[in-house]
């Protein structure tokens, strides 16, 4: 079985949701390592600033993680049909 060629763009959701899920499991360990920054803190505005970026890593790196992973899969699958088109693509032994 060979591989000659790729949907670009079905290949770029699947790698957005994957890589978005990889942002939010990124996003909660900074919020985490914020908070207990901002916990630790003495001052007022330091535990205020530790609690703002911390809840904004759950939002803003699912986000980062997911458009980015989208484009540069977008951009690989399309690089990969190229390259297959010269070489033949990628040749697999299923059973």
């Amino acid at each position: 079985m060979v591989i000659k060629r790729v949907e670009p763009l079905s290949c770029a959701k699947i790698a957005g949701i994957l890589y978005a899920a990889l942002g939010a499991i990124i996003g909660v360990l900074v919020a985490l390592f914020s908070l207990s920054g901002a916990f630790a803190s003495d001052s007022f505005g330091g535990a205020g600033l530790g609690a703002i970026v911390g809840v904004g890593a759950i939002v803003i790196a699912p986000l980062f993680y997911g458009c980015l992973g989208f484009v540069f899969a977008l951009i690989a699958a399309a690089l990969y049909n190229v390259a297959a088109g010269f070489v033949g693509g990628v040749e697999l032994d299923v059973q």
